[in-house]
């Protein structure tokens, strides 16, 4: 990727696998580090063409589109404005070929940057791979859930593994410690979800019958019933993908997971947190897809992290202990 002046005006060529995109998406891929209030206002303002004539936030770049972005300045993008980052990350890479990527995101890495996020999984890997065309997020995870995480490397790929989640042909499949003795082998679990804000701006997911449909299947993977508190390890599929569901749907079963600092057990976590568990316990651990280009079956597995291995091996230390 070239680097772009920021004293005159560039024109970009859009090329085959950057089609389709959202104006604004193409500019922040190539404006990286310009905070993206920026971006908007030299759209709103006119001062970005397409093949010479004036477009909105919502125009899909096409290939061979011309595009002119104004100068954007050192004053205008001033460092301190943009998210900081520390060292790059090494990230442990499960498969890549040349439409996909899936890495092991660890635990308290964003996928993304934002207002006070330091730069995301996206963000780290485009700056260790300049020289990618093409690198999209297929999806997210939240902050604090380490494991599967795909990128598509052609937008061809972006449209159809969005297309298998849309109509729910991936299997998402995670691992959740939970606060309580769970005596299901399994259980589907079907409780509509919806999206609202805090007094503080932040935004919360809570049960309600006139939320979005949301389907879990949970099934039991052990157990520890005499532990103080008692734990249980689940497994839970996801059949929807609503934010927050697997979290919402066990704190709404009185089952909150382990170091969720948003709908856990707070006085809890600060115990847990004595034991070394310093972080959710929830990990994506396995992904079925089908391959964008082949229509072969791909199956990803993500082993469980340090830290979380490290708990269940001093649950089950304590729990030899007692018999």
């Amino acid at each position: 990727m070239k680097q772009l002046s920021k004293e005159t005006v560039n024109w970009l060529e859009v090329g085959a696998e950057e089609s389709g995109q959202r104006i604004d998406n193409y500019l922040i891929r190539w404006l990286k580090g310009v905070p993206k209030s920026h971006v908007y206002r030299i759209l709103r303002s006119g001062e970005v063409r397409v093949n010479k004539g004036r477009i909105g936030p919502d125009y899909r770049v096409q290939d061979g589109d011309r595009v002119r972005v104004p100068p954007i300045r050192t004053a205008q993008c001033d460092a301190t404005m943009a998210p900081k980052s520390g060292p790059l990350l090494n990230f442990d890479i499960l498969y890549e070929d040349a439409a996909l990527l899936v890495i092991n995101k660890p635990s308290g890495l964003a996928v993304h940057g934002g207002s006070g996020i330091s730069l995301g999984a996206i963000e780290q890997l485009r700056a260790l791979r300049p020289e990618a065309k093409f690198l999209e997020l297929a999806h997210r995870l939240d902050r604090d859930t380490s494991g599967i995480l795909m990128f598509a490397k052609k937008r061809s790929s972006l449209v159809a593994l969005h297309e298998q989640l849309r109509e729910g042909r991936v299997r998402k499949i995670y691992l959740a410690l939970v606060r309580g003795h769970w005596r299901d082998a399994k259980r589907a679990v079907k409780a509509p979800l919806q999206k609202h804000l805090l007094a503080n701006g932040e935004r919360r997911v809570s049960v309600n019958d006139d939320g979005q449909v949301a389907h879990t299947i949970f099934r039991l993977r052990q157990s520890w019933p005499n532990a103080t508190p008692p734990f249980s390890l689940l497994e839970a599929e996801l059949k929807t993908g609503r934010t927050h569901q697997i979290r919402v749907h066990l704190a709404h079963l009185l089952f909150p997971i382990a170091g969720d600092d948003k709908y856990g057990d707070f006085a809890l976590n600060k115990d847990l947190k004595k034991q070394k568990l310093k972080r959710m316990f929830l990990h994506a651990s396995q992904t079925g897809i089908t391959h964008p280009d082949s229509g072969q079956p791909l199956r990803f597995e993500a082993p469980l992290p340090a830290e979380l291995e490290e708990f269940l091996a001093q649950l089950n230390q304590a729990h030899a202990e007692t018999i």
